[in-house]
């Protein structure tokens, strides 16, 4: 019997969607969602979801906890950011991302869709401030 990986097993009642090879469980809560993202080793934004979403950069923002792995985001000004797990995520939207190394990288978000940034009061851009 093969053991069952509680932090990347289906959720039961959550949306499941695929896009580019990314598995995202998605429950919805009033007004916000809880979202968990499972990216494979080997992920990059301009290979697996630029296409698929058909924009330069991610125009989400993601405010979350990094459960498993090691995500780094770049942004175009050259700035790039580095999380290992565990590590809370915070990331304005404009900006690519990869998995480093041959870990999965798992990531659980909570966000207002479009109304990520004004209601967690992030910047809409990425800055240096």
């Amino acid at each position: 019997m093969t053991e069952r990986d509680p932090l990347t097993a289906p959720i039961e009642g959550a949306e499941r969607k695929t896009v580019g090879g990314v598995v995202c469980d998605i429950v919805r809560i009033g007004e916000a969602r809880v979202r968990r993202t499972i990216y494979e080793p080997g992920f990059t934004w301009q290979t697996h979801l630029k296409k698929a979403v058909t924009s330069e950069l991610c125009m989400h923002a993601h405010v979350g906890f990094l459960a498993r792995g090691h995500l780094e985001a770049h942004f175009p000004d050259g700035c790039r950011r580095d999380w290992v797990a565990p590590a809370v995520v915070y990331l304005e939207p404009g900006h690519s991302g990869s998995v480093v190394g041959d870990e999965q990288a798992v990531l659980i978000e909570v966000d207002f869709e479009g109304e990520t940034v004004k209601r967690f009061g992030m910047p809409a851009a990425h800055t240096h401030e």
